[in-house]
């Protein structure tokens, strides 16, 4: 991939005991920019961010977070707290996981636990009352509503979180990621079981991050609707093997990756593809 990455994933493998999940897999996420990690179901998208964001250590292979200033920091070298600490990456997954009890602003205000907690010195400067204190909470509400104006759910800051249409779920878990003000956002699946309403909504927010915060976002998605909208730069897999790579319009007239989602071969897919034109 050209230009300037936050990402490189590089000859990356996960295999679990004799099934290879992920085979040497290399490409790079841009900076300020959208990567979308794309594939037939069982191609090891998932699998891959697993990898990226801790929950599992690779195999095999290198992930390197490039931070604007020069810092480079080895993912799997660490484990899921750190990456999210130290490396600034943030994730949501395929099932929503909001605390459903408390309330969307609650939400928002725990995403930032621990800027707070340093702020209270483990809680005894937040029992007084400190100057400290209070400024780290206002800061922390302030990023709060922030977000939820963002998102247009700020009269609903009140109710709970498993009280709203599943569309403004979904929004409120990209918040709550964007509230830890992340280098890297990672979207498991961020469109999914969103009507087109909803989706559109989606994709006009995940621009307005890309172009207000600077946030580079990966993400993967089934919904090609989005990623071809979207999408400055898409990654196919299939089977656990990178097969393409480009700009949206190179992956919509990529044989191989026509073949992959049909499950046909590649002088079957060239077939179909020439009979649309």
């Amino acid at each position: 991939m050209s230009g300037d990455s936050i990402l490189t994933v590089d000859r990356l493998s996960m295999r679990f005991g004799g099934i290879v999940a992920v085979n040497d897999l290399s490409f790079g996420a841009g900076r300020r920019k959208i990567t979308a990690l794309i594939g037939p179901n069982g191609a090891g998208k998932t699998t891959v961010f697993n990898c990226i964001t801790g929950f599992y250590k690779p195999s095999d292979g290198t992930m390197r977070l490039q931070h604007e200033g020069g810092a480079e920091i080895r993912l799997e070298r660490l484990n899921d707290f750190r990456i999210s600490k130290q490396a600034k990456v943030a994730r949501t997954f395929q099932n929503i996981r909001l605390f459903p009890g408390m309330t969307a602003l609650e939400n928002l205000m725990v995403a930032q636990h621990n800027a707070l907690m340093l702020a209270s010195g483990l809680t005894f400067l937040g029992l007084i009352g400190a100057p400290s204190w209070r400024t780290a909470e206002k800061r922390a509400i302030d990023l709060a509503k922030l977000w939820l104006e963002r998102i247009g759910l700020i009269d609903r800051a009140d109710d709970a979180a498993g009280n709203l249409p599943y569309g403004d779920q979904r929004r409120l878990e990209i918040a709550r990621a964007m509230c830890t003000e992340p280098a890297l956002l990672c979207l498991d699946e961020p469109a999914a079981g969103l009507n087109a309403r909803e989706s559109a909504a989606l994709s006009e927010l995940l621009l307005s991050i890309r172009a207000g915060q600077g946030t580079s976002i990966l993400l993967i998605e089934h919904d090609m609707s989005v990623v071809m909208e979207i999408s400055d730069h898409v990654v196919v897999m299939d089977y656990g093997v990178k097969i393409s790579e480009g700009t949206p319009q190179q992956i919509r007239d990529d044989p191989k990756v026509i073949a992959a989602y049909l499950g046909a071969d590649e002088d079957e897919a060239i077939a179909v593809m020439e009979s649309g034109t």
